[in-house]
Formats: C-alpha cells, sequence, structure tokens
C-alpha cells in the first residue's frame, strides 16, 4: 500500500479505480506570410467566440445545477477572453514573428502565467487556473480537438490529474467521477470550491500523484482529512467502508436537529447562524437549519466584473436576503476588499504583505464615493427585513469613529431624500486585530455589538501567515494567546451590554465549541453544513459544564495541550463525532 498526504480540498471518503487523465496539446509551429496574417486573426476570432459560447454553456447549467453564485466563477474567462490588450498583443506577434497563431497566443499566454505564478499574491496565484483553462479551451477549437472529455466518461473513476481547471471540474458528472486528485492546487482554488459544491471529495497539493498513480489502480480518497491510499490491504478497506457509513448515518441524525433549539440541557441558548458569500446560498442556509446570516461577505459582488456593482444592484442583494429570511438577523460585513480579494475595476497595486496592507475598513475610508454607495443600498435595504452591518478590520478607535460619521452622513443624506429606512439599526465592529481586541473597552462605545473574526485575529496575533504552508503548524487556533483575546473581547463586550459573535473558522470547529460557550459567546456563525455538528454538541451538556471546562482550559500553558483536553472532553460527551 502506498500512502500519500495532500491537501484536503472537500470532504467525504471514495473508493474505486483510478484514471489519469493527461491531455497533452501540442502546438504545431509553421511560418506564415504577411498576406495569410489577416486569415490567422480571423481564425483567432472565431476560436475566441466558439470558447465564449462553450463557457457560456457551461454557466447556464451550473446555474441550474448548483446556483448562480458557482456559475459566476466563469465570469474570471469571460474577462480573460473580452481582454482587448491580450488580443492587440497577440496581433502584434503575429505580425513581428510570422508564425501561426496557435504558436502565438500560447507563448504569449504562457508569459502571463509565468508572471502570475511569480507574484506573493496567493490570490492571483490560484487565478492562474482560470489563465490556464481558457488557454487549453482556446487551443483545442484552433487545432480542432474534442472538448469537455470528462463529460463523457462511462464508468465510475476516480480522477488522477496534475491539475484541473474550473470548467473541468464543472463538467464531471456526479455518477461517474467519484473521487480526484490532483498534483497542484490550494484550498481556495475554484477547482475546490467546484468539488464541495458538486459534493465530490478532492484532494489536492500532492505533488507526485501522477507519477505515484498507475491506471486502474484501487485507491481510497479521504477529502476529509486529505489522505489518498493506492492498493491498500483489505483490512484498510473494510476500515474505511465503515468510516463511510458512519459519516452517511451522522449526518442522516444531524439534519433531524435542524428544526431543534440550539440550547443546552439547562436551556441555555445561543444563536447558530450562517456565512453566506452571495444570496444563492440561502437554500443551505435554511437546509441546516441557520437562525439568519452572522456574516455576509458583500466584496463578492464586486469581483471578477468590469465595473462597480451600482447602488440598486446592491440594494437588490441585500433585499433578497432580507425578504427571504422573513425577519431573522442578517449581519453585512462592509465590503473587505484588498488581501486576497482585488477589485478588478480600480486595477489596485499590488502589495508586498496585501493581508496587513490598504484593505477592508482602510479601503472604504480612504474611497468614501465607494463607500457611501454600499451603505445607501444597505440603509434602503433595512425595511425589508432584521438588517444589521459590520466594519471589517477595525484596528483603532479613530477608525471606528470616522466609519459611524460617514454612516450618519449617508443616513442624513437618505432621510432628506425621502427614503424609507429602519428606524433601528444595529452597527457593530469586526474584532479581528489585536489591537482591536486589546482596546475592545474603548471601541464598545461605539457600536452595537462585537463579532470575532478569528481567522484573521490568530493570524496576526502569531505571526502566522495562514497559507504558507511551511509554517501552517504554527497556525493555532488553541494558543493561550488567542483564547485570552477571545475571552476579553466576550467579557468587555457583556460588561458594555453588547452581544458578541464569532464568524471565523473557530465557530464552526465542534472541538471548540464548548470552550466558546463556556466563555459567554452569543453567536456562532460558520458554514452552513456545520451548524448540525455545533447544535450536536451545545444539545448535549449543561451550560455549567462548559463554564468547567473553561476554567480548566485556563490553567494549560499550551495550544497542544488544550487542544489535546478539549478532544479527549468531545470524545466523551458525543464520541460519535470523533474519531
Amino acid at each position: 500500500m502506498i500512502a500519500l498526504k495532500g491537501i484536503p480540498a472537500a470532504p467525504g471518503i471514495a473508493m474505486g479505480k483510478a484514471l489519469l487523465f493527461r491531455e497533452e496539446l501540442l502546438v504545431p509551429k509553421r511560418s506564415i506570410s504577411d498576406g495569410e496574417i489577416p486569415a490567422e486573426v480571423l481564425r483567432l476570432e472565431e476560436a475566441l467566440i466558439q470558447t465564449r459560447h462553450q463557457i457560456s454553456g457551461i454557466q447556464k447549467r451550473l446555474a441550474e445545477e448548483l446556483g448562480q453564485e458557482q456559475a459566476e466563477i466563469f465570469n474570471a474567462h469571460l474577462l480573460v477572453l473580452e481582454d482587448q490588450s491580450l488580443r492587440e498583443e497577440i496581433i502584434t506577434g503575429l505580425k513581428s514573428q510570422h508564425l501561426n497563431v496557435e504558436t502565438i497566443f500560447n507563448e504569449v499566454v504562457l508569459r502571463h502565467l509565468k508572471a502570475f505564478s511569480r507574484t506573493n499574491d496567493e490570490y492571483l496565484r490560484e487565478r492562474t487556473a482560470d489563465v490556464e483553462d481558457v488557454r487549453k479551451r482556446v487551443l483545442r477549437n484552433l487545432l480542432g480537438k474534442q472538448t469537455d472529455v470528462l463529460e463523457r466518461l462511462s464508468q465510475r473513476v476516480i480522477l488522477v490529474a496534475r491539475d484541473l481547471s474550473p470548467s473541468e471540474t464543472a463538467l464531471m458528472h456526479r455518477h461517474n467521477i467519484l473521487a480526484f486528485v490532483t498534483d497542484v492546487g490550494g484550498r481556495t482554488s475554484h477547482t475546490a470550491i467546484m468539488a464541495k459544491s458538486l459534493e465530490i471529495p478532492a484532494v489536492v497539493g500532492l505533488v507526485s500523484a501522477t507519477k505515484r498513480i498507475s491506471e486502474g489502480s484501487f485507491m481510497i480518497v479521504d477529502g476529509t482529512h486529505g489522505d489518498v491510499l493506492i492498493d491498500p490491504d483489505p483490512s484498510t478497506v473494510e476500515r474505511y467502508e465503515l468510516e463511510h457509513r458512519r459519516a452517511q448515518e451522522i449526518n442522516r441524525q444531524l439534519l433531524h436537529l435542524k428544526d431543534l433549539p440550539a440550547e443546552t440541557l439547562d436551556h441555555h441558548s445561543v444563536t447558530l447562524s450562517a456565512n453566506i458569500e452571495l444570496p444563492d446560498e440561502l437554500p443551505s442556509v435554511i437546509a441546516h437549519g441557520a437562525h439568519g446570516i452572522g456574516l455576509f461577505r458583500t466584496e463578492f459582488l464586486y469581483l471578477n466584473r468590469l465595473d462597480l456593482p451600482t447602488e440598486e444592484e446592491q440594494y437588490d442583494a441585500y433585499r433578497s436576503v432580507a425578504e427571504r429570511l422573513k425577519g431573522q438577523p442578517v449581519v453585512i460585513r462592509t465590503m473587505d476588499l484588498g488581501g486576497d480579494k482585488f477589485l478588478s475595476p480600480l486595477q489596485l497595486p499590488s502589495e508586498m504583505n496585501p493581508f496587513m496592507g490598504w484593505r477592508a475598513i482602510r479601503f472604504s475610508l480612504a474611497r468614501p464615493e465607494i463607500f457611501r454607495v454600499q451603505l445607501r443600498a444597505i440603509l434602503r435595504a433595512s425595511i425589508h427585513g432584521n438588517l444589521k452591518m459590520m466594519y471589517p478590520m477595525i484596528s483603532s478607535l479613530e477608525e471606528l469613529q470616522r466609519a459611524n460619521e460617514i454612516f450618519r452622513d449617508v443616513r442624513e443624506e437618505l432621510s432628506r431624500e425621502g427614503a424609507p429606512m429602519a428606524e433601528r439599526f444595529e452597527v457593530g465592529a469586526m474584532i479581528e486585530v489585536p489591537s482591536a481586541a486589546l482596546t475592545c473597552d474603548l471601541l464598545a462605545k461605539e457600536v452595537d455589538f462585537f463579532s470575532i473574526g478569528t481567522n484573521d485575529l490568530i493570524q496576526y496575533a502569531l505571526a502566522v501567515d495562514r497559507v504558507n504552508e511551511k509554517i501552517a503548524y504554527l497556525y493555532e487556533p488553541t494558543h493561550p494567546a488567542i483564547l485570552r483575546l477571545i475571552q476579553r473581547v466576550i467579557e468587555v463586550g457583556h460588561s458594555a451590554n453588547l452581544w458578541v459573535g464569532m464568524c471565523g473558522e473557530m465557530a464552526g470547529e465542534p472541538v471548540m465549541t464548548l470552550l466558546l460557550m463556556g466563555m459567554g459567546l452569543d453567536e456562532f456563525s460558520t458554514s452552513p453544513v456545520q451548524l448540525p455538528l455545533v447544535k450536536r454538541v451545545i444539545r448535549s451538556v449543561e451550560h455549567s459544564f462548559a463554564r468547567s471546562v473553561v476554567e480548566q482550559v485556563l490553567t494549560l500553558k499550551t495550544g497542544k495541550e488544550v487542544e489535546a483536553f478539549l478532544t479527549a472532553t468531545l470524545k466523551q460527551i458525543v464520541p460519535d463525532l470523533t474519531e
């Protein structure tokens, strides 16, 4: 048996035979004369149009099957096809090199891909898959090669590839692709996002999978933990079959909790909310029993487009969520642009350290004309439901006060215009920077609630880049420094009569649930699929027990000790949720 370890991209267990997916596009090189250049340009235009139609067709089908959010992943592909400067660069190459259009097109795009791969920006590096997808599709059309081979698979297989483009992933038929593994890729790549939506287990970043796995080999793929086993022995197969059945049964049981309250055995209640990026995710929110939205990431309305979203577009998006949740709370985070989310229309300059650069509330305060449009849309939508709003990455009292000044000014402006708005509107601050956690007593005077963003709080407090695989072991949610910061924010918030939520990944980890509940956290907001797991833990204990867990944890000295204690405690309470 060969065991490989990669990055878990989409959860689940699959077993089956390997199919190696190798697509080699050989690009013939030939000389052309001046008189042939117009014909080559025409071939390029026809190939671009054909590719555009193919991608639009995938978008349409995906929107019908999985929702508009997943379809919009391919907006980036269409932007590449519409890039006039790329087209001009190819035509210039035709005229200067006198080579066929396939060769020039390939050289130009590969040059851009090389530049993308050298950037420090994680988001841009992972977007190379979109450009590479377009490159292969256009070349296939120029060469007259058959496309969408994966869609016509006639047997159930586990796909093994160096990489898979988003469109290749989208075209996988659920009944024929059991799982896939790739040599490259990351958790936030569009391919990983597509795998989760299609509910296909996936492991990426295996480095040498295509070299170590033979065609037809029997494989086990554990997309939850990132394990890939080739030619496993019978006892291993039996163990994974049992684990697969167990996971399916647990999921069935957990969904029965959907309509039950999130309260302990002694009736202490908390709020379980969902994190979303687009309105199309609401069916999943409702299906998993969330009580409203604790984090609506609005920056995704701004990405992968050639212009800024209008006030009406934003108003419609916020209104639709408010109306569909029928009075349940919806916390809208103002745009958190920058970091790994860049704004195409503004062509923002690259930064050496974008996660600590010109982003989030800093960007909003520097570009108030953009910020005000969003605030107008949010306030106008507030009459349609229970909307709230919070600012991301607040690091000082001055930032918070300036943001509130703009908010009040926009509210007065709408009032003068006679625009209807909710009379009562809660405004909060995300606590995701250590300076905010340490001065939260000052910030509390300016807001109605706190929401702890643990993803950034952990990386900033521990000086750990959470996407750097070399130091991933240092990214420790259970580090005593992190727990002390969280406890301080909750205690200060409550002393100021604020409710305190958490919308980072920690809120969705069952192993952390008892600790956070014992600290007094009022709201857990996480991915919809995690909510039943968290609710199961909450409904299995008394609140007094959770408080006793906090007392014991605060005596421990290292993050590893904390994690081991919490894992052992969880296993005692709900053994079927732990291994």
